[in-house]
């Protein structure tokens, strides 16, 4: 089981994460997405394709685009569609 927390709080829990360059990837059914809140930042990757971002919020701090996905990545990376990855101070553990 893989715990994503920020300030303490789980922003996700799986037993299905995806590893790909050492970042866990939850599926979207097991991320609090009340939590996050889509911004306008995409960043393109030349094997994964283009990723759009998310905000955390956590007792009114905000950590901006915090986490990631990738909604429609290439053929390499598909096994990560609709999962999302954290950064910025999200703790990634195993319970």
């Amino acid at each position: 089981m893989m715990i994503a927390t920020w300030k303490g709080k789980e922003i996700a829990r799986s037993n299905d994460t995806v590893v790909v360059e050492n970042n866990h990837y939850f599926p979207e059914a097991d991320v609090h997405m009340e939590l996050l809140e889509p911004t306008d930042l995409t960043t393109t990757c030349p094997w994964k394709g283009e990723a759009n971002y998310y905000s955390i919020t956590v007792d009114d701090e905000v950590n901006k685009d915090a986490a990631w996905t990738y909604k429609n990545p290439k053929d390499a990376a598909k096994e990560i569609k609709n999962r999302i990855a954290f950064w910025k101070g999200v703790k990634v553990t195993k319970e």
